[in-house]
C-alpha cells in the first residue's frame, strides 16, 4: 500500500523525468505525461494505481483547464471570427459526431456492440484536436495570422466551446432509453438555471468582490480568492447535478470580463499545468500496453481511420468555405490528431459505462499515437500541400512573382520584416524622409487593408529565402526586423548572411538578454525595447528637471554608442522570475564584505573577477558611493555591486567572501 506522500513523490518525480525527456526530443510535455502514466501504471511497472486520490487530483486539472478556457472566452473574438467558429467549427464537430454515430450503428452487430449513445460519446472525443500542440507549433512557425492559421484557431475555439454541452450530455446518455429524453431535458433546465444564476448575478458580484480583494493589496489573498472562486463555482454546478468543469468554465468567463483577467491568467497557470499533468498521467495509467500490442492491427486501424476521416472532412469543409486547396490541406493536416479534451470526454464516457473497456483501451492508444505523430505532420505540412495540391505551387510562385514585380524598380530601399505597429511607424518616418521601403507581413487582412491604403506591403514570409530574394534583398540598403522573436530573427540573419552578407540589419529585441546572441548572429544594430524605453523615460525626466536638451541627447547617444553597457543588468526582486535555467540574464547584485572576507585589503584587479565574467560597477563605503577602478582597495563593511549573469555573480561573490 503506497502512502499519500510516496504516491505524490512518485508522480512528481516521474513527471519531471518524462517532461525532461520529451523536451529534449522537442515533443510536447503532454506526451511525456501520457508516457509516464503508461510506464508507472498498473498495466506496466505497477508502481501506482489510478485510485480515488489520484483521480480527484486529476479532476481538478480538468477544472483548471476549463477555467483557463473560460478566461479566453471573448465575445468580441467570437464576433470577429463568427463565420469560421460557428460555420467551419460547428460543421466540423457536428459532422465528425454524425459520421461516428453512423459508423457505430453499422458496427453494432460486431463484437464491440457499439450503440448510438457510445457512438455519440466517441464522436465527441474524436472531434477534438489538440489546442496545446497545434497553437504552440503554429506560434513557433509564425503562422497564427496566416490564412490557414486563422481557420485552425477558429475551429479549435469552437471545439473548446463544444466541450461544455458534451460534458452535460455524455453522463446523461448512460440512462435507460425510456428515461433519456426526460434526463436530457432536466439536465438542460438545470444547466440553464445555474448558468442564468451565475451569469446574471455572478458578473456584478465578481467585479465588486475582486475589487474589494485587490484593495487589500495582498498577493496571497488574491490567490486564495482565485482558488475559492474557481472551486466554488465548480462545487455549485456539481451539486446541481452537472460537471465541476462547467462551473469552472463559467467562473473563467465571468472573470474574463473584468480588468483582472491577465493577472488571474498568470496566477492560475502553475495550478492548471501541474494538475493537468497529473490528469494526463492518470489517462496513461488506463492504457494496457499488453492488450494494445496483442491487438496492434485494430489500434493501427483506429489510428488511421479517424485521422484520415478528420483530415478529409476538415479539408473538404475548408474548401467549401472558400479556402484554396493548399490552405484547406494545411488546415486538415494540422487538426487531424486527437486532443486533450478528447481524453476528458473519453474518461467521462468510461466512467459512465457507455463504452466497452476493451474498446476504450484501443481508442486511447490510437489517440496517443495520433498526438505523437502530430508535430511531425505539422512540420511537413507545407511540403505535403505543395506535392498534393495541384495549384499550391502555382499560387506560391504567383505570390513571389507579384512581390518581385512590385519591388523590381526599387533600389537602395529598406526591407521591413513585419508590418505591425512598429513596422508601420518605421514606414511612416521613412516616407516622411522620402526614403523607399517595402514591407513583408504574414497577416493577409493587414496586408490587404494596408495595400488598399497605398502601403508598399506584400504577403510574404521573411524567414524564407525566396521571399527575401523577391523583395530585392540584393538591391536593398538595409533590412529591419520589427518583430521581437529572437529565434526567427536569427533565422532571417542567417539567410541575410548567405544572400547579402554586407547588408546592414537592424533587429528589435525585448531586452538586453538577447543583445549578444543577435549581434553574434550578424545583426548590425539591436534595439532592446526595455532599455530604449528606459532611455526615453530618463531623457524626458532630465529635460523636465532642467538639464539642457543638448546634454540629454549627448547622454542618450553615449549610452547607445557603448551598446547600452552602463544600462545592462538590474537588481532583481521577487517579481523578476526567470525560467532561464542557465541564469544567463545579466543582473546586478550587492555583496556586503565583513571584516574577515577574503577580499578585504585587496584591490579589485587582484581578485580576477573578470575570469568569471563578472565586474564591479560600484562600491558603497558608509554613505559614500565610490566609482571603482582596478586599484581600488576593498575594506571591511564595503558593499560591492557586481554585474554579470546569475552564475557569474554567484562565483564572483564566493571569491569575494571566501
Amino acid at each position: 500500500m503506497t502512502s499519500g506522500l510516496e504516491l505524490t513523490l512518485l508522480l512528481l518525480g516521474s513527471a519531471v523525468l518524462g517532461v525532461v525527456a520529451f523536451r529534449m526530443l522537442h515533443l510536447p510535455p503532454m506526451l511525456g505525461y501520457l508516457a509516464v502514466g503508461v510506464l508507472i501504471g498498473p498495466n506496466a511497472l505497477n508502481l501506482a494505481d489510478n485510485g480515488p486520490s489520484t483521480h480527484a487530483l486529476a479532476e481538478f486539472g480538468v477544472v483548471f483547464l476549463m477555467f483557463s478556457i473560460g478566461l479566453e472566452f471573448s465575445l468580441a473574438q467570437l464576433k470577429a471570427m463568427r463565420r469560421i467558429v460557428f460555420g467551419l467549427g460547428l460543421a466540423q464537430v457536428s459532422l465528425t459526431v454524425v459520421v461516428t454515430v453512423l459508423g457505430a450503428l453499422v458496427m453494432r452487430n460486431l463484437p464491440f456492440r457499439i450503440g448510438w449513445q457510445a457512438g455519440l460519446a466517441l464522436g465527441g472525443a474524436l472531434a477534438m484536436s489538440s489546442t496545446a500542440i497545434v497553437s504552440k507549433l503554429l506560434t513557433e512557425r509564425l503562422e497564427l495570422e496566416s490564412e490557414h492559421g486563422r481557420r485552425i484557431i477558429g475551429i479549435l475555439l469552437f471545439q473548446d466551446l463544444a466541450v461544455v454541452p458534451l460534458l452535460i450530455l455524455i453522463p446523461s446518455l448512460a440512462k435507460p432509453a425510456e428515461e433519456l429524453a426526460m434526463t436530457l431535458a432536466w439536465a438542460a433546465v438545470k444547466a440553464a438555471a445555474v448558468l442564468a444564476l451565475l451569469l446574471f448575478f455572478g458578473q456584478k458580484l465578481m467585479r465588486w468582490w475582486f475589487t474589494v480583494v485587490v484593495k487589500r493589496r495582498s498577493q496571497e489573498l488574491f490567490m486564495l480568492n482565485l482558488l475559492l472562486v474557481t472551486l466554488g463555482a465548480a462545487w455549485i454546478t456539481e451539486h446541481a447535478g452537472l460537471s465541476m468543469a462547467l462551473g469552472a468554465f463559467v467562473a473563467g468567463m465571468l472573470i474574463s470580463e473584468t480588468q483582472y483577467k491577465h493577472q488571474v491568467e498568470e496566477d492560475i497557470k502553475p495550478f492548471r499545468d501541474v494538475l493537468l499533468g497529473l490528469f494526463f498521467i492518470t489517462i496513461g495509467m488506463l492504457l494496457n500496453v499488453q492488450l494494445v500490442l496483442a491487438n496492434w492491427w485494430i489500434v493501427l486501424l483506429l489510428l488511421l481511420l479517424p485521422v484520415l476521416l478528420k483530415f478529409a472532412l476538415i479539408a473538404a469543409l475548408a474548401k467549401a468555405f472558400g479556402s484554396s486547396d493548399g490552405v484547406a490541406m494545411r488546415t486538415g493536416l494540422a487538426l487531424a490528431q486527437a486532443g486533450e479534451f478528447g481524453f476528458v470526454l473519453l474518461s467521462l464516457a468510461s466512467g459512465s459505462k457507455l463504452i466497452d473497456p476493451f474498446l476504450i483501451q484501443l481508442v486511447l492508444a490510437s489517440m496517443v499515437l495520433s498526438m505523437l505523430i502530430a508535430p511531425f505532420v505539422i512540420a511537413n505540412m507545407d511540403k505535403i500541400a505543395m506535392k498534393v495540391a495541384s495549384n499550391e505551387w502555382m499560387l506560391q510562385s504567383l505570390q513571389l512573382t507579384q512581390l518581385a514585380s512590385r519591388t523590381m524598380a526599387a533600389q537602395k530601399h529598406v526591407i521591413i520584416a513585419g508590418f505591425g505597429r512598429s513596422g508601420q511607424s518605421l514606414a511612416t518616418l521613412l516616407s516622411e524622409e522620402k526614403l523607399p521601403w517595402y514591407a513583408l507581413d504574414l497577416d493577409p487582412e493587414r496586408v490587404q487593408e494596408a495595400r488598399s491604403g497605398g502601403a508598399n506591403v506584400s504577403y510574404g514570409d521573411c524567414t524564407r529565402r525566396e521571399s527575401l530574394i523577391a523583395a530585392g534583398i540584393n538591391r536593398a540598403s538595409a533590412l529591419v526586423i520589427t518583430f521581437a522573436d529572437t529565434r526567427l530573427a536569427i533565422k532571417v540573419l542567417h539567410l541575410v548572411h548567405e544572400l547579402a552578407p554586407k547588408l546592414p540589419v537592424i533587429v528589435r529585441a525585448h531586452d538586453d538578454t538577447e543583445l549578444d546572441v543577435l549581434k553574434k548572429a550578424g545583426a548590425t544594430e539591436v534595439v532592446p525595447e526595455a532599455l530604449e524605453s528606459s532611455l526615453m523615460l530618463a531623457s524626458h525626466a532630465l529635460v523636465v528637471m532642467g538639464v539642457p536638451l543638448r546634454r540629454v541627447v549627448h547622454r542618450v547617444q553615449a549610452a547607445r554608442d557603448e551598446r547600452y553597457a552602463s544600462l545592462r543588468g538590474f537588481f532583481h526582486g521577487a517579481s523578476d522570475v526567470s525560467d532561464d535555467p542557465a541564469h544567463s540574464y545579466v543582473r546586478l547584485h550587492s555583496v556586503t564584505l565583513k571584516e574577515d572576507a577574503a577580499a578585504v585589503g585587496r584591490c579589485i584587479a587582484e581578485l580576477g573577477l573578470d575570469e568569471f565574467g563578472a565586474e564591479v560597477t560600484a562600491v558603497r563605503r558608509g554613505i559614500n558611493r565610490i566609482e571603482p577602478g582596478p586599484e581600488t582597495e576593498l575594506l571591511g563593511g564595503d558593499v560591492v555591486v557586481l554585474r554579470g549573469t546569475g552564475a557569474a555573480v554567484t562565483r564572483a561573490e564566493g571569491k569575494l567572501l571566501r
